[in-house]
């Protein structure tokens, strides 16, 4: 008896990340929502001591009276929670995560040997040089003039990722592409807490230690990094499902997809951050789901002008297909799997009789056929015509 330990550790990372991460943007969300509502105080006494705002809220049977200062409080309460630990193990358990999927297993999900070729050093280096690339540029950016611009930073921003998508792309499988554009966003957002939000409110706690006023700038440059990772929220979750969807990555314009989807989640986020302040404007989540159809149809190819091809009439045997799936598919999906690190077939799924390829050639054909996503990494060598081939056949098997 095995214990298959790369999985079991995958599993535990992945949940560890999801629970993290749940904690962290509910977090996160919550507090948007709290500063977008609050009212001024009711009370003269609250004005006094410099209370910005207020609001009452019940949940769980109980009444809650929340107070934000306009920068600090008087003195330093006894007791201050600080919301942090919810980025820093999401940070963690997501770049642990990246390495056992992605560089551990680099050869599987991250090269494409039909891009470029790069030993699985190569490859981490690459990836990692993204990730914190990203970080210095977009930490320099937020220092600059440019910083003080919401709109043209954000434009900034966006045209960088979207480039960066591109660029990765060009390198690496679809899959890793997009996970390390996603590393990129949810790397900015980590070290915005650890670097940037903590320290500078860890500076006015030390003032009101001192006695002193803390500088409202401190907080107002804390404030401006939590609202970018407001902002950055929607399109890194998407980017964390994304390895289910085959269908977003795999096309020669994944990049544009991917930049397309996020650019539709925007308008989403920006609908409840003016709700809370009592802003409804239905026009920003009518644009967000009008960008989506228009992204899902785009990659569906319903906008290509190409005329349809003649139906081809070649006759492909069901030997023929049996033996491309043994070829490029069955070192894993098979009963007794021969590939490296896979003890059993992938979701249990296995074609090691024709039955089974029956019974699950809708799926073969989407995976390997029209995404190509099949073999990962396309490791195998699975040539154009192979696949031609593979669809022909199974289009023509009995049903």
């Amino acid at each position: 008896m095995s214990v298959d330990l790369v999985a079991w550790l995958g599993l535990a990372l992945r949940w560890a990340h999801i629970i993290t991460g749940i904690a962290w943007i509910g977090s996160s969300f919550y507090f948007v929502w709290l500063d977008n509502s609050l009212k001024p105080p009711a009370r003269a006494e609250d004005k006094a001591q410099g209370v910005g705002g207020e609001l009452w809220a019940v949940h769980g049977g109980g009444f809650y009276n929340k107070k934000k200062y306009l920068v600090a409080p008087g003195h330093m309460p006894d007791d201050l929670h600080w919301f942090k630990w919810e980025a820093y193990f999401t940070f963690i358990s997501g770049f642990l995560l990246l390495c056992l999927v992605y560089y551990y297993g680099a050869n599987l999900f991250l090269i494409d040997n039909a891009k470029m070729h790069l030993e699985p050093l190569q490859a981490t280096l690459v990836g990692l040089g993204f990730i914190l690339g990203g970080w210095v540029f977009y930490d320099t950016l937020c220092g600059s003039s440019i910083g003080e611009k919401p709109k043209t930073f954000g434009i900034i921003w966006f045209g960088v990722l979207t480039a960066s998508a591109y660029a990765l792309s060009q390198i690496f499988t679809g899959r890793g592409a997009f996970i390390h554009v996603g590393a990129m966003v949810g790397t900015a957002m980590a070290l915005n807490v650890f670097a940037v939000i903590i320290p500078k409110q860890k500076i006015a706690v030390a003032a009101l230690l001192r006695g002193e006023k803390p500088d409202p700038r401190l907080g107002k440059e804390a404030k401006k990094r939590s609202m970018h990772n407001n902002y950055m929220t929607l399109p890194v979750l998407l980017i964390m499902i994304s390895n289910h969807y085959p269908v977003l990555y795999s096309g020669a314009y994944s990049w544009l997809v991917l930049a397309g989807l996020c650019a539709a989640a925007l308008p989403i986020r920006q609908f409840f951050n003016l709700k809370h302040k009592g802003i409804v404007n239905y026009a920003y989540p009518a644009a967000g789901v009008a960008g989506y159809i228009v992204v899902m149809l785009a990659a569906s190819g319903v906008f290509s002008s190409a005329a349809p091809k003649a139906a081809n009439t070649d006759k492909v045997s069901a030997t023929e297909v049996r033996q491309i799936i043994r070829t490029h598919c069955s070192a894993c999906h098979s009963d007794t799997p021969t590939h490296a690190g896979i003890e059993e077939a992938p979701q249990g799924v296995m074609f090691d009789t024709m039955a089974q390829i029956k019974a699950n050639a809708p799926r073969i054909r989407q995976q390997a056929v029209d995404a190509e996503a099949m073999p990962q990494g396309n490791e195998t060598g699975m040539t154009a015509e192979d696949r031609r081939k593979l669809g022909l056949g199974l289009d023509q098997l009995p049903r």
